[in-house]
């Protein structure tokens, strides 16, 4: 087994968010970590949102399972409520948590009804509070994923002011998404699509907050992009591009930090082992062959791949052997 494919935690420097794959709903659960650190050993991986309700009132430390592997690894919270956030910080450091990062980018209904996510770019104040509360409750960093405003918030005087008060609040980490959000009228989907992309805005933000760690994120699927960001900025978060074509973060890997590039083939078979202790758990196959689907993207077999394993894993005792048959075709093509 080679050494760069064995998932394993790095030690790195604070000032290193070079790189990092984006809290997503749904897809960045346990085992979608565990297969992108395979392929970026010095990512950092955020998990997806998990509200500080669901801990402090609803006891579910169950959401923060995740294996060692995964580090270095931030725990997304979503919330409003200082005292609250501050408990579920709390119990995201005690659970081995590199990172503690509180979403005000989200868009949803469903968020905004809990008055979490990017409405609260139009509460600043009240998240400073929050940052306060969740950075006197733990050691570990706590950042902030962030919009470049929403609805009429046209102009940089509010994300000025919104990143004025982060710092006052000691937040040294800004991740922000550089599209606007609107909080009625769009889906979330749309909201990542249709507001336009303003990276001048961010790059301006950093000039004028250089004492501040910015890291980008929205739009941006090659690895060319990420070194053209990585000349303005301290650090690059990778959304869906990283999900649906997770070799992505292998080939940045390889150009940042100078990694060997890893054989498609490899990645997939070194993750024969957990993929086989969590069948022994009991759970089923599908949850986690989900998120292997991007591998062979633009590859030659590729579709072949896809349609094996999503016609297969949801199959009563599907197994390991199901990801073998689906790797024939791209071991033939290759």
């Amino acid at each position: 087994m080679s050494s760069q494919l064995s998932p394993r935690a790095f030690a790195l420097p604070v000032d290193d968010w070079r790189i990092s794959v984006a809290p997503m709903m749904d897809w960045t659960d346990r085992h979608c970590r565990y297969f992108h650190r395979l392929l970026s050993p010095r990512a950092r991986l955020y998990t997806e949102m998990v509200t500080s309700a669901a801990l402090v009132r609803g006891k579910q430390l169950r959401l923060l399972e995740h294996s060692q592997q995964e580090h270095p690894l931030a725990l997304q919270l979503g919330g409003s409520d200082p005292h609250e956030l501050a408990q579920a910080a709390r119990f995201g450091a005690e659970a081995g948590y590199d990172e503690i990062n509180l979403n005000v980018g989200c868009p949803s209904d469903r968020v905004q009804s809990g008055r979490f996510g990017a409405c609260l770019m139009l509460e600043p104040a009240l998240v400073g509070d929050c940052v306060k509360a969740m950075r006197d409750a733990v050691s570990v960093p706590v950042t902030v994923k962030c919009r470049i405003g929403v609805d009429d918030q046209d102009d940089y005087a509010g994300l000025q002011q919104f990143a004025e008060i982060m710092l006052d609040a000691g937040v040294e980490v800004l991740a922000v998404h550089a599209r606007k959000a609107w909080l009625k009228g769009l889906s979330p989907k749309e909201n990542r699509e249709i507001p336009p992309l303003d990276y001048e805005r961010v790059y301006r933000l950093k000039r004028e907050f250089p004492q501040l760690v910015v890291v980008i994120n929205g739009g941006i699927t090659t690895v060319e992009q990420v070194q053209a960001h990585l000349t303005r900025l301290d650090g690059v978060m990778l959304g869906r591009a990283a999900y649906h074509d997770p070799y992505l973060l292998a080939q940045i890997e390889a150009v940042l930090y100078g990694e060997p590039l890893p054989q498609r083939d490899d990645v997939l078979r070194h993750i024969r082992p957990y993929v086989e202790a969590e069948l022994a758990r009991g759970t089923a196959l599908k949850h986690i062959s989900r998120h292997l689907l991007g591998l062979y993207q633009g590859e030659p077999g590729a579709r072949a791949f896809r349609r094996t394993i999503s016609e297969g894993a949801h199959l009563p005792g599907a197994g390991w052997d199901l990801l073998e048959q689906a790797l024939a075709p791209c071991s033939v093509a290759a």
